[in-house]
């Protein structure tokens, strides 16, 4: 059963957990795909009932951020930990090498996913790089194609929320692709033009904040942050 905040159904794992379904999805036949939202997303949802429908549909839909966690808290129904898709990211790629499975990467500024593919090769020997793209195009279809012409296994979806998810939920299928994950600016992350916060802000719940001081562009949408506590707290009183 999931735990919903504001709307949004979140599954209730661990990491190892997380990782363990991943991986089980990776397997099965069909395509499957892994949303991971924050709170940005969660109110994006709540504004946009198609990028909700998208969100809910997914095969898992993970906790990205201390924001989430905290919202479920209040509102009396807590979800184990947090499962930033990064960090899910990686360990399904250590997963992946040990099955030799390929991996397509979509997403981020030209030269991005390239680079961040010749990264993952060195970093996980026995994962193939099936492909990338870059995430500025306007048709879809040469996209898919080209996806499923490579014969990727699984797809890390980099374009941005609501776009990744609609686009997972539209296109999974044709990819032919059995794991497609959204994952925002990992990209960025791991071809090297970004860094992630270090271990004392991500392990304290304050990755949000060391990303604002980096990229005082983001303050607008970090605003989201507050305005969903504040409808975290609406919620809980129609709840009591």
């Amino acid at each position: 059963m999931r735990i919903d905040v504001l709307g949004v159904g979140f599954d209730n794992l661990t990491m190892d957990e997380a990782v363990e379904q991943g991986t089980a999805l990776l397997h099965t036949e069909g395509a499957h795909y892994v949303v991971t939202p924050n709170p940005e997303i969660v109110e994006v949802c709540r504004e946009n009932p198609a990028a909700c429908a998208a969100v809910n549909g997914a095969d898992l839909v993970l906790p990205d951020g201390i924001g989430v966690i905290k919202g479920a808290a209040m509102l009396g129904t807590p979800l184990k930990e947090k499962t930033p898709g990064i960090e899910f990211a990686s360990r399904m790629m250590e997963k992946m090498a040990e099955a030799g499975k390929s991996l397509y990467l979509l997403g981020a500024k030209p030269g991005v996913a390239e680079t961040a593919g010749k990264n993952l090769a060195a970093q996980y020997p026995g994962l193939k790089i099936a492909g990338t793209h870059d995430g500025y195009f306007k048709d879809d279809a040469p996209i898919v194609a080209d996806i499923a012409q490579s014969g990727a296994d699984a797809v890390f979806v980099c374009l941005g929320a609501p776009k990744q998810e609609l686009w997972m939920a539209k296109y999974g299928a044709a990819t032919g692709a059995h794991l497609l994950c959204g994952l925002g600016g990992s990209l960025d992350i791991f071809s090297g033009v970004s860094e992630r916060a270090p271990e004392f802000w991500t392990k304290h719940g304050l990755e949000w904040f060391y990303r604002l001081c980096k990229e005082p562009s983001r303050f607008g949408r970090m605003m989201k942050l507050p305005l969903f506590l504040v409808h975290v707290r609406q919620e809980k009183g129609k709840r009591k």
